[in-house]
């Protein structure tokens, strides 16, 4: 079933959770197709799988989130890696992003890979130095909200996920925060917690 087609009003909660495992299936498939995670150990740097396809909690924005890590970034490995993926037909462009100099200590990549159903999946690859203020915080995050989810919880942020128009540009963390930490339930109260919850940063919050 095409998600697009599908509309909040008349979606039911089995649809989306369907769609949900179904878009967790095609991630998978591509991480395999790809070999990302043996393209960056064959650099040095290990991959670590983060992010809505690490807690099962993909619907329509087609992403992939990896953290990889190494002591030093060596920025000539990062490049080497990105140029290995790259050579794969499916990927269609990469961006990069040089943040080593902030607090981060990151370069952001980002892969645009086209399914053979022709849909875009976009590829995040943060090159984080090892030891540096957010290694392994998010792979925490992901851990802490999968053990915390209950049916209604995890049926609650699938639901106001899908709700999203696709134009809107939401962080995951947004809706884990206002579902399982403030117990918003409806799209129209999340609007209205977004208001008063402006992401301004890095958002540094576990479960």
């Amino acid at each position: 079933m095409d998600s697009k087609n599908l509309q909040p009003a008349t979606c039911p909660r089995q649809t989306i959770e369907n769609l949900a495992l179904r878009n967790l299936r095609r991630a998978k498939e591509i991480i395999a197709d790809t070999g990302i995670e043996a393209i960056w150990r064959s650099v040095g740097v290990e991959p670590r799988l983060v992010g809505s396809v690490k807690t099962g909690l993909l619907v329509k924005h087609l992403d992939i989130d990896f953290h990889v890590y190494s002591n030093p970034v060596v920025i000539a490995d990062s490049f080497a890696a990105m140029a290995k993926l790259a050579e794969h037909p499916a990927i269609r462009r990469v961006e990069c992003i040089n943040s080593l100099d902030t607090d981060e200590h990151c370069i952001e990549w980002h892969a645009y890979y086209l399914d053979r159903e022709g849909d875009e999946w976009q590829i995040d690859m943060i090159h984080i130095l090892g030891g540096s203020r957010y290694d392994g915080f998010f792979e925490r995050m992901a851990e802490r909200i999968t053990q915390v989810l209950t049916p209604e919880t995890r049926g609650t942020i699938l639901r106001l996920k899908h709700e999203t128009p696709d134009d809107e540009k939401i962080m995951g963390v947004e809706y884990y925060q206002a579902v399982l930490r403030d117990g918003v339930r409806t799209y129209t109260d999340f609007m209205n917690w977004r208001k008063r919850h402006p992401v301004t940063g890095v958002v540094e919050w576990i479960p």
